[in-house]
């Protein structure tokens, strides 16, 4: 799962060594600092990895600290709600690569037999 929210970019996989946990990963030490009060870890650095920063929980953890994220969305435009340069122009740049995912033939493909 990716995730982007007003605290950070994250990447969140099942623990390769127990399906119990999952890892939390980022890419910057802000990010996880700023998520890892909410799954009560601390952030371990593994300079060698495209996921630098990483907590370890588990899954009814995440589950509490997503319905903590879920309770901080006090926005209407969630791209107008992150205060840091340097995620805005990245959080741009993913809304561009997805916009160009978007359905334009609409409601009419379900009619034509498409699934």
């Amino acid at each position: 799962m990716w995730l982007m929210t007003t605290r950070g970019f994250y990447s969140v996989v099942e623990h390769r060594d127990d399906a119990e946990r999952l890892l939390v990963r980022a890419r910057t030490r802000e990010d996880i600092e700023a998520l890892a009060d909410l799954v009560g870890s601390e952030p371990v650095w593994l300079g060698t990895a495209d996921y630098a920063w990483r907590v370890e929980t588990t899954r009814d953890e995440w589950q509490a600290a997503m319905q903590v994220l879920v309770g901080e969305i006090a926005y209407p435009n969630f791209k107008s709600a992150i205060k840091d340069d340097a995620h805005v122009h990245a959080y741009h740049q993913v809304w561009g690569v997805m916009n160009e995912l978007n359905d334009t033939v609409g409601p009419a493909r379900a009619s034509d037999g498409a699934a």
